[in-house]
């Protein structure tokens, strides 16, 4: 097997499930003066509210991770590096049927694989038809085609990384087809070619049929929501009300601790960030949008609180409950989330630790003001 590793990288991979979601390089917008005033310098301080409540300072802030590793998953990060593929393909067959594990555990081996892959190609060399080592190869791919293209919007990729961008894609998708032939009924070979459909431009109809195939296999698949909405926005292969209709029917199959409400919280998200001329200290506090607040709220206070899908969805609760001036709430999340600031909404700014410290401080401050 060709080795994944393109010699002209110098890109840590570490990043590219970020990258999915297409970052925009923004800075946090402040809406009103109010919150212009407020903010605090990109420096290294706290305001006072922040440090009454024991909130981290910016330095102490990870902005690679939305929450603290799994405890497996560095061990057997060691031991690939070590070149033993048996511990990787049995952290992998561990998840069992759990297909959000099996995803999420097949992510961590793919990032370490498009560093080097040396270890999985042993593994593909040793059993050729695993369907383990088929996804993350597949998914492997993708992450080196997306750490070629970089993080900005289509006008900067120049040709050359456009051209190799989408050799590496169509390598991924017959690697993704592979994998899906041996994958039974896990939905992840599915959901890794959703980053194809926004690559390569999938029509409508092509990206249904994706998407049907994920959905007969788990219908509750949250990863697989978020991925298929980034599909639907604007910025990709949809529309704004397309976006936002996927999102409603995501809530509405949700059932209490799915997370499933989350969907329509990113779409929201994802139209105030294109509307350059739109004020979010309005657009948040909009109806229809504290409405799908409210819902989200009882959705994770219904969640298995070990559910590691739940920390990604507070990070967005604290973005709109701070827009909402609803501080206490707002800081109920923050107090959740401190310390692991790397999700969206903040990695959608050239600052991210301004942009969560800002929002974070701001609200600490007024919930200490508040206690007097």
């Amino acid at each position: 097997m060709e080795r994944l590793i393109i010699p002209v990288l110098s890109i840590v991979i570490a990043i590219a499930f970020s990258v999915y979601k297409a970052r925009k390089a923004q800075g946090g917008r402040s809406g009103t003066a109010r919150r212009e005033t407020a903010e605090q310098p990109a420096g290294r301080t706290r305001s006072a509210g922040s440090v009454q409540l024991g909130f981290l300072p910016p330095d102490r802030l990870d902005t690679e991770r939305s929450q603290p590793g799994h405890p497996r998953d560095e061990p057997v990060l060691a031991a690939v590096r070590g070149g033993d593929w048996q511990q990787a393909a049995a952290y992998l067959a561990e998840a069992g049927t759990d297909w959000r594990e099996r995803y999420r555990r097949a992510g961590v081996l793919a990032a370490e694989a498009a560093e080097d892959d040396a270890w999985l190609v042993a593994w593909r060399r040793a059993h050729p038809h695993d369907p383990g080592a088929a996804l993350v190869n597949a998914d492997a791919l993708i992450d080196v085609a997306w750490a070629i293209r970089g993080n900005g919007t289509g006008s900067t990729v120049g040709e050359e990384a456009a051209r190799r961008f989408h050799d590496v894609l169509h390598r991924a998708r017959e690697a993704c087809a592979e994998a899906q032939a041996l994958g039974g009924d896990d939905p992840s070979p599915y959901i890794v070619e959703m980053a194809l459909a926004m690559g390569l431009g999938y029509p409508h109809e092509q990206m249904r049929a994706l998407w049907a195939e994920t959905e007969k296999r788990d219908p509750y698949h949250l990863a697989a929501y978020t991925r298929a909405l980034q599909y639907w926005c604007a910025k990709w292969r949809g529309s704004h009300e397309a976006a936002r209709q996927f999102a409603d029917m995501a809530a509405a199959r949700a059932y209490p601790g799915s997370l499933l409400t989350l969907l329509p919280l990113q779409a929201h998200f994802e139209y105030e960030q294109s509307q350059r001329d739109l004020d979010p200290d309005e657009y948040y506090k909009r109806p229809e949008v504290v409405a799908a607040v409210d819902a989200c709220l009882a959705d994770v206070a219904a969640a298995d609180p070990l559910d590691r899908g739940v920390r990604p969805v507070r990070h967005f609760l604290a973005w709109c409950l701070y827009w909402q001036d609803r501080y206490p709430e707002a800081v109920e999340q923050f107090r959740h989330i401190d310390g692991f600031i790397g999700a969206t909404p903040w990695d959608y700014a050239s600052d991210p630790v301004k942009r969560y410290t800002d929002a974070r401080d701001y609200c600490a401050d007024r919930v200490a003001e508040a206690a007097g």
